[in-house]
């Protein structure tokens, strides 16, 4: 029995059935690769669900969370401490917009939050109604799962006491319909980041601006995936021009460590007084460190710039495939669709192979790499996704796919370590 096995069975024996049996016991990381317990290299094509903003064990992030752990852990909500408010003063400089920030621990924390926000507008405005979106994922507590859209998580948890209607994404006709002076907010992501990578289509966000705006209603944004550099900016919205009322923030913003921040414009923030809400671990000055450090690692290593012009390639790349119908997203937060329903047995080959992904719908292959990604490593994930549809969808491709190394800069650090990959580095 390998050490792997061993670990399998103690998680099996020890923790409870809802992620069922991860494929992979990983032990460490280094850059864009992850090392399971056994020696095995893979690269990171999912970044911890677009989490690993700067890869793994990247010395920045190390430093900084070094170095406050050893000044300062903890504080709770009782006191206040420097890195909490330098951070909430950066993402207001970052969004662009006047307002407040308040920082939690997760995505779903945060959503919470802004839901409490929301429920707040309606008592003092009579409104209680919420509208939200078909397929939409906000949360898996039970105010967040309120609005989340997949039915099949929602469901076996109702009822939750509150109105919500549901819309399909990215129909403004719907929405139109849907809001009226009865609702109190708009919940939506930019994408939807767990149905496959969905965008909304060009305006619909504005529209979505419009409607609340008119009808006095919040619009509330979540951008826990889409934001801090997934599209290849801070926040998707902003291309549309708009400002919401709040967004809501989380994964890559603390490249690993937890953590989840709400920004509200001046109006919407007044909603929390003093006692309405609050988090023990919130604010965390480890977490803050973190956050911060991994902005000023974006900024000064352009890494937008680097996964804008990948993102270009690796579209032009794998559309010459045939078996791939569309590759949905922007930047490199992916949506790869392909023209048959295999994407899990494509996901379980390419552990085989030394790469992970994930299989969010039956004919979807998503990643969410590392802003620190090279061309190198994407090529050599294009070729192993190929290989992996080679055995699982044979269909031979009518054109070789040309490399992508001088897709663009060679940013994101020193390689590796040299651990063994499952049939060789990729």
């Amino acid at each position: 029995m390998t050490y792997s096995e061993q670990i399998k069975a103690r998680y099996t024996a020890a923790l409870m059935g809802n992620y069922g049996l991860p494929p992979v016991a990983l032990r460490e990381g280094e850059g864009r690769y992850v090392t399971d317990v056994d020696g095995n290299a893979y690269l990171d094509m999912i970044g911890g669900i677009a989490v690993s903003s700067l890869g793994h064990n990247h010395p920045a992030l190390v430093e900084a969370i070094s170095q406050q752990a050893a000044r300062l852990a903890h504080t709770s909500n009782l006191f206040l401490h420097e890195k909490e408010v330098e951070l909430a003063e950066k993402l207001l400089e970052l969004w662009g917009n006047p307002g407040k920030a308040f920082l939690c621990n997760s995505g779903t924390e945060a959503n919470e939050a802004a839901l409490k926000l929301a429920i707040l507008h309606g008592a003092a405005t009579g409104k209680t109604r919420i509208v939200a979106t078909e397929n939409g994922f906000h949360g898996r507590s039970l105010g967040a799962l309120s609005i989340t859209g997949k039915a099949a998580i929602r469901e076996p948890f109702a009822p939750f006491g509150r109105d919500v209607v549901f819309v399909p994404y990215g129909d403004a006709d719907a929405l139109k319909a849907a809001v009226d002076d009865t609702v109190s907010a708009v919940f939506l992501e930019p994408t939807q980041g767990e149905t496959g990578v969905i965008p909304a289509p060009a305006g619909y966000l504005k529209a979505a601006r419009e409607l609340t705006t008119e009808h006095n209603a919040l619009l509330v944004l979540d951008e826990i995936q889409s934001g801090f550099g997934r599209t290849g900016a801070w926040f998707a919205h902003h291309a549309e021009g708009i400002v919401p009322d709040v967004v809501t923030l989380a994964k890559g913003l603390g490249g690993g460590v937890p953590i989840g921040a709400v920004l509200a414009t001046d109006e919407a923030a007044a909603l929390f007084t003093k006692g309405v809400h609050g988090s023990t671990f919130g604010g965390n000055p480890i977490a803050c460190a973190a956050s911060l450090a991994v902005i000023d690692t974006i900024e000064r290593d352009h890494l937008f710039e680097n996964v804008l012009a990948l993102g270009r390639r690796l579209g032009d790349r794998l559309l010459a495939d045939p078996r791939v119908s569309e590759v949905r997203g922007q930047a490199l937060w992916r949506g790869v669709n392909l023209t048959e329903p295999v994407a899990a047995a494509v996901v379980e080959h390419l552990v085989g192979l030394g790469v992970l992904a994930n299989a969010p719908r039956p004919d979807t292959v998503r990643i969410a790499p590392p802003l620190t990604i090279t061309a190198a490593e994407l090529d050599a994930f294009c070729d192993k996704l190929i290989e992996a549809l080679d055995t699982v969808h044979p269909h031979p491709s009518p054109h070789p796919p040309a490399p992508l190394h001088d897709a663009a800069p060679q940013t994101g650090g020193a390689s590796p370590r040299e651990p063994h990959a499952p049939g060789g580095r990729p």
